[in-house]
């Protein structure tokens, strides 16, 4: 035993020795090594220049913009186009008059909730013990966009229950605003107006136009009682003093605003509406107006009955929904703004438009339909590098015919 253990040594301190002598090799001739200067990579060519204002034919600008917002497929037609670059408004068509907007209303909510609430607000959604042993009590305050992964955060944080309530009294209670269509819970447009949803209260699907619950505060007491192994769910308000277990918090206003902005999503707008009447103390979409109104908007002509634009009641002059976007273009308040719309041929809903025309790619807008109704509200730079704002409200018309009408108007910018 002691010859083999001393055999063992012995062939690790070779091995030892093997290895320092090698390093004292390496060392050596690397050491002796030549090396050319460190590589240093080219500053690149930019691949985008800032747009900047460029002298244009005035003249043979408006003839354009004239003749294309006579077309007839625009039935009753108000519209306004300014420069980004100096403020100007090169294009006015009764633009203080005003028409149904359907969802250019958007423009409107997301704008007052800018100015109201910052970009990076977000929603805190609370769970709280409730008034038994083994109750627990969400504490709903607005977020709509509550995902699986939210429950499964909250379920992690209680561990168990055996009742789950909702707290709803965040909100007032009408579920419902004045000018909206019944059907549209079913037809996926919009959901009864509860403080609390899972995916916007889409069923069986987490985004698209697709049937809504009824029922989407309770569906989500539902889903976390599904978590928790709770037997019972219900309403009920959170017991005076209640002891805190858990919290989760929505995206920031910016995010939350891009999925709203991008599918036109109505039950989103109505949500980041009431989010701004609760922090002011008002109705909505009043505080909107109110909002707007303290910022030197001139409310002049509209009419709100909603904060997404599905009510048949909104009023609202273009040249509003013009003024909205000249400012995001030219200062930094309503900025994140222009972020949100979508791209021409690209995403959301104008992503099947534009086939064939010069807006592809360059038209960044938010888009507008109800019955005979369409509108298009947003920017475009032009091939020169000029940067346009634009709200064309189009009443009284075929849908597809004045959606290609109002495409044609705003790509024809790129020309100027």
């Amino acid at each position: 035993m002691k010859l083999w253990t001393w055999a063992v040594g012995a062939l690790a301190t070779a091995a030892v020795a093997g290895v320092a002598a090698f390093g004292v090799t390496a060392q050596r001739e690397l050491g002796a090594l030549q090396h050319a200067p460190a590589f240093a990579l080219p500053a690149p060519s930019p691949v985008l220049e800032p747009a900047s204002p460029k002298i244009v034919d005035a003249t043979a600008r408006l003839s354009t913009l004239t003749s294309l917002a006579a077309n007839p497929a625009l039935g009753t037609f108000h519209g306004r186009i300014s420069s980004a670059d100096t403020g100007e408004v090169i294009f006015d068509t009764s633009s203080a008059e005003p028409l149904r907007p359907a969802s250019t209303t958007k423009l409107l909510t997301a704008s007052a909730a800018l100015y109201e609430l910052g970009s990076k607000d977000t929603i805190t959604t609370n769970v709280y013990c409730g008034e038994h042993e083994g109750d627990v009590v969400i504490k709903a305050a607005g977020d709509v966009w509550m995902t699986n992964e939210s429950l499964d955060s909250l379920a992690g944080q209680i561990g168990s229950a055996s009742a789950v309530y909702v707290d709803v009294s965040a909100w007032p209670s009408e579920s419902t605003m004045p000018g909206w269509n019944p059907d549209d819970i079913d037809g996926g447009y919009v959901a009864p107006l509860e403080p609390i949803m899972l995916y916007g209260a889409r069923i069986g699907a987490t985004e698209g136009d697709v049937p809504r619950s009824h029922t989407p505060a309770l569906d989500v007491a539902q889903a976390l009682a599904d978590r928790l192994g709770a037997g019972t769910v219900g309403f009920t308000q959170v017991p005076a003093g209640a002891q805190h277990l858990a919290s989760i918090h929505s995206p920031d206003l910016a995010e939350r605003m891009r999925e709203m902005m991008k599918d036109s999503d109505n039950v989103m707008a109505e949500a980041i509406g009431r989010e701004v009447a609760a922090r002011r103390g008002q109705s909505s979409p009043q505080a909107t107006m109110d909002v707007l109104s303290e910022h030197g908007y001139d409310l002049s002509n509209v009419t709100l009955s909603d904060s997404s634009g599905l009510s048949t009641n909104n009023l609202i002059p273009p040249r509003l929904l013009d003024q909205l976007l000249l400012d995001a273009a030219r200062t930094t308040d309503l900025r994140p703004l222009l972020e949100t719309l979508p791209v021409a041929a690209a995403d959301g809903t104008l992503a099947t438009r534009y086939d064939g025309l010069d807006g592809r790619g360059w038209v960044r807008a938010k888009t507008g339909t109800l019955d005979n109704t369409n509108a298009l509200a947003g920017t475009v730079t032009s091939t020169v590098g000029n940067v346009y704002t634009f709200a064309f409200i189009s009443n009284g018309s075929d849908i597809d015919e004045a959606r290609r009408a109002l495409d044609e108007l705003a790509s024809a910018l790129r020309d100027f």
